[in-house]
């Protein structure tokens, strides 16, 4: 092992939890029980990290080993990347091939390394048929660098693929290539929607989030929902208006479903318009170009937040389609033109 390569492996070691570095070596399997065992968990943590990189050492791990650990590290820690969405399609009437994930791993990597000289590729197998890649970029001239590496999670047989943040923007249309040849598909393009919660995303373009996120009995009576309301509302107040609490309710109930939310963190909203008035002369009636306006809504769990305005009382029910498509537009980034 060069230093280099033994340094990339300290560091990736490193910033693994305490708690979490037993199940993450074991996931690792590269480590045998027997090794495991002879390392003292207890101490100080840069005496464990060197005692496991002279256990790496000894088993002359490759650079295919410890790229595979760092992608298992971001797996337990996906929540700390942003995660964009691809869709992919076919030629209409284009007929479905039977996939092979060997075929596809084989091909994604030729079509990186015929651009690119100088590309470290890993793949990790995960749950639901669905594969890790890790991207590590490099040029015609420099090696590739390990510590600004891409992931991208592909579920195979599907149009979707989700990659966290890529630092060499000038890359991304050659992945998006890769995907696209070796899932034999024709074309592909970023949605807009992007979030933190990879498990999120996934289940609003796979349209689960009404089975995985339920976690409740939705069979509970509306008149009890309203009740158990009750009891959380503000003791001061004194009048309330059982009937329309009642249709808010229901109304919320209808918009966003009797299950937790998928979770995402913000939803932006471009506005463009041309200002209109009946007063001639008007300044902003004559410019040409539109006004332009950003707005976002952000919080950590923007959807339950939407969910809650109205139950609340801080807004009318319903809710403005724009905040209540998201889940059924998959998308968390608007474009609002005048008609």
């Amino acid at each position: 092992m060069d230093e280099t390569l033994v340094e990339f492996i300290k560091r990736t070691i490193m910033k693994i939890p305490i708690t979490e570095m037993m199940p993450i070596l074991k996931a690792w399997d590269f480590l045998s029980e027997k090794q495991l065992q002879t390392v003292n968990f207890r101490q100080r943590k840069e005496s464990l990290v060197q005692d496991l990189v002279l256990l790496c050492e000894e088993r002359r791990a490759s650079i295919h080993d410890a790229a595979l650990l760092d992608i298992i590290y971001t797996q337990f820690h996906r929540h700390q990347k942003v995660w964009d969405v691809f869709q992919m399609s076919k030629e209409p009437g284009e007929d479905i091939d039977l996939f092979d994930m060997e075929q596809f791993k084989s091909s994604f990597v030729k079509i990186l390394q015929r651009a690119l000289k100088n590309v470290t590729v890993s793949f990790r197998d995960a749950e639901e048929n669905a594969v890790w890649i890790r991207i590590a970029w490099g040029t015609q001239y420099r090696k590739p660098n390990q510590y600004k590496p891409v992931y991208v999670v592909y579920y195979s047989q599907t149009p979707y693929a989700f990659t966290s943040f890529c630092p060499l923007k000038s890359n991304m249309p050659l992945l998006g290539q890769a995907l696209t040849v070796a899932s034999n598909h024709h074309k592909i393009v970023k949605m807009d929607l992007r979030s933190r919660y990879l498990d999120s995303l996934k289940a609003i373009v796979f349209k689960q989030y009404n089975r995985t996120f339920e976690t409740h009995n939705s069979t509970v009576p509306l008149q009890d929902r309203t009740l158990e309301l009750d009891i959380h509302m503000d003791s001061r107040i004194i009048h309330e208006n059982r009937i329309e609490k009642e249709r808010v309710q229901r109304v919320t109930q209808e918009t966003f479903g009797d299950y937790p939310q998928p979770r995402l963190e913000f939803a932006q909203y471009k506005l463009e318009t041309k200002f209109k008035s009946e007063l001639n002369g008007d300044i902003l009636a004559e410019r040409k170009e539109p006004l332009r306006c950003l707005i976002k809504f952000s919080s950590p769990h923007l959807l339950e937040a939407l969910k809650a305005l109205a139950p609340a009382g801080i807004a009318d029910a319903p809710l403005s389609p724009l905040l209540t498509c998201i889940p059924n537009k998959g998308m968390n980034y608007f474009k609002i033109r005048d008609k």
